[in-house]
């Protein structure tokens, strides 16, 4: 065959029936073929560098390593050139004319089943096995391809309308590298209701969203009239090239952290934290994190976007990979990037990615050992954290177990009775602890102000015992989680027997006077109580409700009631302080006029004012007025 003459060729099936799929389907980012191309080309030049070090003539001058981007908006073409290491005849017959990765035939039966679902997991399938050059016919009705490679006397120029067969032949070109010119749908023109690839506003924005940390000069023309209809032309570099992660730490000002930071996640305020590193290893990668010093409105949304961006050798992969973090880190915006990931990523793959699993495994440790040195460092910059992603991590521990939680459990702070307005660590609570104490005490309540006037606590402040103060929603339940703390067990200051006291021995002398009378108060109170008590904890106050030691604190019921999620009552024990006047005033009723009408309204008087200090509305507010009333009659 001489240099003239030309060859028709059949695609491969499966490459045949992968283009009828994609030229006749209709998808979401078909602006990914700019990116495909785009990163072909910088492969392309990567390599003639690398056999370059054994062989300086393979150059042959050309060494200023460009990519040119051009529009013919006359013939409706979009061309980019690259002076990489181009191709031969017989590897444009391989490389072009026929799917050489393996999973072809599971790549177009998934396809396939894929037409009557969601776009955007056709195009992932698409992503999966590689599209690479092939997503030119997405927006092309017509794609040439002009390639010359080193030392070679001529060039091969391929071309296809994607309707089963290519023509290639060998042509003249000057220098080493490669042209592809796409003949573009009308959709994808200034007439078409597409994006308009023929216009450079366009693609210089599609550079800058795919392709804006390619490490060569992604360069392109561009024109404009002046006043008097003369035309001048501008060289636009449209990539940035090198990109913040791959530049060494000790290189970058602060200043270029927070401005990258702000301009890439569209952020008004500065980070609080910067986690940049670099790894090699089993898996080489670069990674650029930032804890934000606010959380997102919308962070505990289902809409919200978390994850990180994925790059591979500076080619933008995907955006909001969630499977890097676990989803108490969701508040970490940033960056990984690794030339081992496969640029055609899909999000169908990652649950299956080893290296994924391993990166995400030491970014996890990266940013809770950044965590715990801010609170070790700077408490007042932890506080920050925690006023904003407190609750996060505290949702972690409330749905994780084992070894997940004991990541976590360093990094919990509490107010509590002993450090004024500071937040505590359970580390710092055990070290402060009295010598005979065996537990952790907590309280649940709205604020400080509250819990502080509780009349459960009033022996633990009579003894001086330290309280950590709960006052999300979600304390108790990871704190029920977690169960115990360097082997001490948590105990709710509202829940079950405190064990700190004995009761009076005057009370005890009659005692079976005393049994009798609160058991016809629990037979009163039957339907709301499971017990009913002489109280240890009480000094001032005459009465309190506890919850039993298992099951549902009222704590609890109530945030479950807010989400209406029923999960039933929380068992509820009346404790009467047998020291007050009014635990005098019942045993006179109940001497004088045994189980009678007036203890049975004394007794769920007793009960609803309970409930009321424990948020609780009374059953029948008409009634509950009605008795208080009353009482103020009886007593003048």
């Amino acid at each position: 065959m001489t240099a003239q003459e030309a060859e028709e060729k059949k695609f491969q099936t499966e490459t045949q029936k992968m283009l009828d799929l994609m030229i006749n389907s209709i998808y979401t980012n078909q602006e990914i073929f700019l990116r495909e191309l785009i990163a072909n080309a910088s492969d392309a030049i990567d390599k003639v560098k690398f056999q370059s070090l054994t062989d300086s003539d393979i150059l042959a001058g050309n060494s200023d390593f460009e990519i040119w981007l051009d529009i013919d908006k006359a013939n409706n073409e979009f061309i980019i050139e690259d002076n990489g290491i181009g191709m031969t005849y017989n590897e444009v017959i391989e490389n072009i004319g026929t799917i050489a990765q393996s999973g072809s035939q599971e790549f177009l039966q998934k396809l396939q089943e894929q037409q009557a679902a969601a776009e955007d997991d056709a195009l992932d399938l698409i992503g999966q096995f590689g599209v690479g050059f092939y997503s030119s016919f997405m927006v092309a009705n017509k794609v040439t391809l002009i390639t010359r490679a080193p030392k070679q006397d001529k060039g091969v120029k391929w071309e296809s309308t994607g309707d089963g067969t290519y023509r290639i032949e060998e042509v003249d070109k000057p220098e080493r590298g490669t042209i592809i010119k796409l003949q573009l749908r009308n959709e994808f023109t200034s007439d078409g209701e597409g994006m308009d690839l023929t216009n450079r506003q366009n693609i210089q924005r599609l550079v800058q969203k795919h392709s804006n940390y390619v490490q060569y000069p992604i360069k392109m023309k561009f024109y404009e009239e002046g006043d008097e209809g003369e035309t001048t032309e501008e060289i636009r570099t449209l990539n940035d090239m090198r990109p913040l992660w791959v530049r060494n730490k000790g290189d970058i000002e602060e200043e270029e952290y927070n401005e990258f930071y702000k301009e890439v996640f569209n952020d008004w305020t500065e980070p609080l934290e910067v986690v940049h590193s670099k790894v090699e290893g089993l898996v080489k990668y670069s990674t650029l994190l930032f804890i934000p010093q606010q959380a997102p409105s919308n962070i505990f949304s289902e809409d919200f976007d978390q994850g990180l961006r994925l790059y591979s050798k500076n080619n933008f992969v995907m955006d909001n990979c969630s499977k890097l973090l676990p989803d108490y880190l969701r508040f970490v915006r940033g960056l990984v990037d690794s030339p081992d990931f496969n640029l055609n990523l899909s999000r169908q793959v990652l649950q299956d990615d080893k290296q994924l699993k391993i990166i995400s495994k030491n970014l996890k440790k990266k940013v809770l050992k950044r965590l715990k040195n801010m609170l070790a460092d700077d408490r007042e910059k932890y506080k920050k954290f925690w006023r904003e992603f407190g609750q996060l991590i505290k949702g972690g521990i409330n749905m994780n177990y084992g070894k997940e939680q004991e990541e976590l459990v360093d990094l919990l702070v509490f107010p509590s009775s002993h450090s004024d307005s500071e937040m505590t660590t359970l580390a710092e609570y055990v070290e402060r602890m009295e010598e005979d104490q065996d537990v952790i005490y907590y309280v649940t309540g709205e604020d400080e102000t509250t819990v502080e006037k509780l009349p459960q606590m009033e022996l633990l402040q009579e003894k001086g015992l330290e309280v950590l103060y709960f006052f999300d929603e979600i304390d108790e339940f990871a704190i029920n989680s977690l169960r115990e703390y360097d082997d001490i067990e948590f105990k709710s200051v509202l829940r079950g027997d405190l064990d700190l006291d004995e009761v009076d021995e005057s009370v005890e002398a009659d005692e079976d006077e005393v049994e009798e009378l609160l058991e016809d108060i629990k037979d009163h109170l039957a339907d709301k109580v499971t017990d009913v008590r002489l109280s240890k904890r009480l000094k001032s106050s005459a009465v309190c409700l506890v919850s039993g030691d298992a099951g549902l604190s009222m704590s609890m019921e109530k945030v479950l009631e807010k989400m209406d999620q029923n999960m039933g009552q929380a068992q509820r024990i009346l404790e009467i302080n047998p020291q007050h006047d009014l635990f005098s005033k019942l045993k006179k009723i109940h001497v004088t006029e045994g189980n009678s009408d007036r203890l049975a309204e004394y007794s769920k008087l007793l009960y609803s004012l309970a409930s009321l200090v424990e948020g609780f509305t009374p059953e029948d507010p008409v009634e509950f007025s009605d008795k208080i009333t009353n009482l103020m009659v009886e007593a003048k």
